[in-house]
C-alpha cells in the first residue's frame, strides 16, 4: 500500500532550491550555524581561558585585546560567551529530546485510542503543564540541588505535554483520512498505521515545533541560569552573565549587551529557521502566506 503524504512528493533538489530562496530559512540557518560552530569551537579553543580570574583586568571596556570586553573578576566576555554557547545548546537540545521523546508517542497513542484513554492523557498533560519550566527547576533543585542536569528535567518536563499535545491535534487530523481507513481494512494495527502513516504525516509539524521548543529552552535555560538554578560557577552561562551584569550597568554595560544580544540573536535565528522550514515543506504555510 503506497503512503500518503501530505506534503507534495518532491525531489531534493526541488526542496534544496526552495530552501535556497527562502530568506526567512537562510538568515535562520546561517545564524544557528554560526552559534554551532562557536559552541564547538569552545570545546577546544577559547581567546581566553574562562576560568581564570585576573582581577587587574576587571570591567575592562571593549577592545583589540578584549573584543568584549571583560567582566568584573576579569575575565573576557567573549570566552565565557563561547563556552556559555555549549552550555545553552546542550541543556535546550536535550530538554527538547526529552520533551519529544516522551510527548510525541504520548500524543500520538493518546489520538490512537481516543476515548477515556486519550482524555484521561489529555489531562495528565494539564497538569504537567500547570507547572512552569521555573517553578519545576523551584521543586527539583530544593531537592537534588540546583545545577545544569537539573535544569535539563525541569525544561524537559515542561516540553512533553508541549509535544503530546502538538502529536495528538496532528494526528487526530490524519486518522479520518481515507488511507487511514484503507489501512484499518487492509488488517493494519493501530500501532502500525501510527508509525507508518501518522507520524511520517505530522514530521513537518514536530519539526517546526522542534524549532520553536529549542529556542525556548535556551530562554529557559537563561532565565534558570539568571536566578542561580542553571549552571553552577565557575561554568559560565548567558543567564549567570546577565545576573552579574545587572548591579554594573552604569560602569560596564558591556556585561550585559553582549551575552544579552547572544540570546537574543541565537533565539531570533531558531525562530527564522523554523518558520523558513514551515514555508518550505508545509504547503498550506504556503498559500497562507
Amino acid at each position: 500500500m503506497t503512503l500518503h503524504i501530505d506534503i507534495p512528493q518532491e525531489t531534493l533538489g526541488s526542496i534544496l532550491a526552495k530552501a535556497f530562496r527562502n530568506r526567512s530559512f537562510l538568515i535562520g540557518f546561517a545564524i544557528t550555524v554560526l552559534v554551532a560552530a562557536i559552541a564547538v569551537i569552545s570545546y577546544v579553543w577559547t581567546p581566553y581561558d574562562v576560568t581564570q580570574l585576573v582581577i587587574s583586568d576587571k570591567t575592562l571596556a571593549p577592545s583589540a585585546a578584549h573584543w568584549f570586553g571583560t567582566d568584573h573578576f576579569g575575565r573576557d566576555i567573549l570566552s565565557m560567551i563561547m563556552v556559555g554557547a555549549r552550555n545553552s545548546i546542550a541543556v535546550a537540545l536535550v530538554a527538547v529530546g526529552i520533551g519529544m521523546g516522551v510527548g510525541v508517542p504520548l500524543g500520538a497513542f493518546a489520538a490512537a485510542r481516543g476515548g477515556l484513554v486519550d482524555e484521561a492523557l489529555m489531562r495528565l498533560t494539564d497538569l504537567v503543564f500547570a507547572f512552569p519550566a521555573l517553578l519545576s527547576a523551584i521543586m527539583i533543585t530544593a531537592i537534588f540541588g540546583p545545577g545544569a542536569i537539573n535544569a535539563i528535567i525541569a525544561i524537559g518536563i515542561f516540553n512533553i505535554p508541549v509535544f503530546a499535545r502538538v502529536a495528538r491535534a496532528g494526528a487526530l487530523a490524519i486518522w479520518p483520512r481515507e488511507f487511514i481507513l484503507a489501512a484499518r481494512a487492509a488488517g493494519k494495527s493501530k500501532a502500525q498505521i501510527t508509525t507508518e502513516h501518522v507520524l511520517p504525516n505530522i514530521a513537518t509539524l514536530l519539526l517546526v515545533q522542534g524549532t520553536i521548543q529549542f529556542a525556548l529552552g535556551i530562554l529557559a535555560e537563561a532565565g534558570l541560569s539568571y536566578v542561580g538554578l542553571g549552571a553552577q560557577p565557575p561554568m559560565p552561562s548567558w543567564g549567570r552573565m546577565l545576573f552579574d551584569a545587572q548591579t554594573r550597568m552604569v560602569v560596564a554595560p558591556w556585561m550585559a549587551i553582549f551575552p544579552g544580544m547572544a540570546i537574543v540573536v541565537t533565539v531570533l535565528g531558531l525562530n527564522l529557521l523554523g518558520d523558513g522550514i514551515a514555508d518550505i515543506l508545509d504547503p498550506k504555510s504556503r498559500r497562507q502566506r
